[in-house]
């Protein structure tokens, strides 16, 4: 990134945060607009929108509901049927005059809990010791809430934005992605926009004093992309062993994805995020990431950074075996061995060039295949209007915390969106501790004051992008 560049960028967002640092009192939710938050994000932990408990479709369905209680036409609103789930696309109307819409996005879905596993049950939303309790608590019904809210309270205020803003909720975001394929492909029309506010992406950080640290505005995800290795053989009695053996040429395949590391790759993203994080995670770790960033690619910052398994996927792709079959009985050569490899794709590396460099260490015996239709995608320009609205954003919940750019090396809706050409960036206004982080696991929860933050959040976010100057 061109230090001048950076320059703009810090310059803009501290206007914007000296124009909204002082008026944040008054974009603080009301008592009305917190017991309608509160309300909404009840009833989506209530439904069971795992793949198992099948209650996208009513999810979507309560929320047209509620757009259509608060006069928003029923033209704008649209419940999109896909298989088995729903995505839901609202339209909120502006006057034109701000330009192209955006978009904002949620997942309606969860991942699969288990009421045997949790202390609670997992699908009745609970408030305790500061608390909300429920699976997709924070992953993601609460951005959805606050966006959901937030629509819904500016429309009845009568605030009227220079451009349109539009909802586009899908319902199986942690599965295979396919309603925002099918929104993209089927119905373009109905989403297209400028770019899009992922409130599936970004999140501030607390400390354990609970104190806040640091906010990350996702600019960028690494893809996401499974690869089946393959070695097939004839097989036979196991009393005659030959030397071609499928699970022998397997693990050989694998010894050699293990000693393979691909290479260090950096963007404006990336080098952005290690000189501001660099100095506060300290330590041979923050150290390495200053030295990074003063000098992309160094071989000692990369081994550094390549030996912490939390710092290695914002160097390079990183590709894993985490599935393994073979043989049909235990006194037969195996006819088959199949190894699943995960990988997670530095953006603008295409799944094929990593499927080919497989492949070659895979070597002629073992084929390479990748399992599903996945989508790569560059990551998102750094733009001095949205880096502005989010610093104004944040700092009117938490002044003076630094916003930084973030690369994710998980992946959600938005790598869909920008695949498409749709520049996506990660904006919620969720701060939390590390500890308390527990989505995808058992008793997930967000702190309730940080969801009523985020309300305040994406007022100020969305009235700032398309509000009148």
């Amino acid at each position: 990134m061109q230090k001048t560049f950076v320059s703009r960028l810090i310059a803009a967002a501290a206007g914007a945060a000296l124009l909204f640092t002082a008026s944040a009192s008054a974009q603080a939710p009301s008592e009305a607009q917190r017991a309608q938050a509160r309300a909404i994000l009840e009833a989506a932990v209530n439904m069971d929108t795992s793949v198992e408990g099948d209650r996208n479709p009513e999810l979507a369905q309560y929320l047209a509901g509620l757009f259509r209680e608060a006069g928003f036409p029923a033209e704008d609103i649209h419940v999109l049927p896909h298989n088995e789930t729903a995505a839901l696309v609202v339209r909120y109307r502006g006057d034109g005059t701000g330009g192209r819409p955006i978009l904002a996005i949620a997942h309606m879905d969860v991942v699969t809990a288990h009421r045997a596993d949790w202390e609670r049950d997992p699908f009745t939303f609970v408030e305790e010791n500061g608390f909300f309790y429920g699976r997709g608590v924070f992953d993601n019904k609460a951005g959805l809430a606050a966006v959901a809210s937030t629509f819904l309270t500016l429309k009845a205020e009568g605030f009227v934005p220079t451009r349109d803003l539009i909802i586009a909720f899908s319902g199986d975001e942690e599965t295979s992605g396919a309603t925002v394929r099918m929104m993209l492909e089927q119905h373009r029309d109905l989403i297209d926009a400028e770019y899009a506010l992922n409130s599936d992406g970004g999140a501030g950080s607390l400390n354990e004093e609970g104190q806040p640290t640091v906010y990350s505005m996702q600019t960028a995800e690494k893809s996401y992309a499974s690869y089946t290795l393959t070695a097939r053989n004839p097989g036979g009695h196991s009393s005659a062993p030959r030397p071609d053996n499928a699970i022998y040429d397997i693990s050989e395949a694998l010894e050699r994805v293990r000693a393979y590391q691909f290479p260090v790759m950096w963007n404006d993203t990336t080098i952005a995020s290690f000189r501001a994080n660099g100095p506060i995670v300290g330590g041979d770790t923050g150290a390495a990431m200053t030295r990074f960033a003063q000098r992309p690619g160094d071989r000692r910052a990369s081994e550094t950074l390549s030996a912490n398994p939390f710092m290695v996927g914002q160097i390079r792709t990183t590709c894993v075996p985490t599935m393994l079959t073979g043989g049909h009985a235990d006194n037969a050569l195996p006819q088959s061995a199949v190894a699943t490899i995960n990988c997670r794709i530095f953006p603008g590396i295409s799944l094929a060039e990593v499927q080919a460099q497989l492949q070659r260490l895979a070597g002629e015996r073992v084929q390479v295949a990748q399992m599903d239709q996945y989508w790569a995608s560059d990551a998102s320009p750094l733009r001095e209007d949205i880096t502005a609205a989010v610093t104004a954003s944040v700092h009117a919940n938490y002044p003076d915390v630094p916003i930084v750019p973030g690369m994710s090396a998980g992946a959600t809706d938005g790598v869909f969106y920008r695949g498409a050409g749709i520049p996506t960036y990660g904006v919620d206004g969720i701060f939390i501790k590390d500890s308390d982080d527990y989505s995808h696991g058992l008793n997930e929860r967000v702190p309730v004051q940080s969801f009523y933050n985020d309300l305040t959040h994406w007022r100020v976010l969305l009235t700032t992008l398309a509000g009148p100057n």
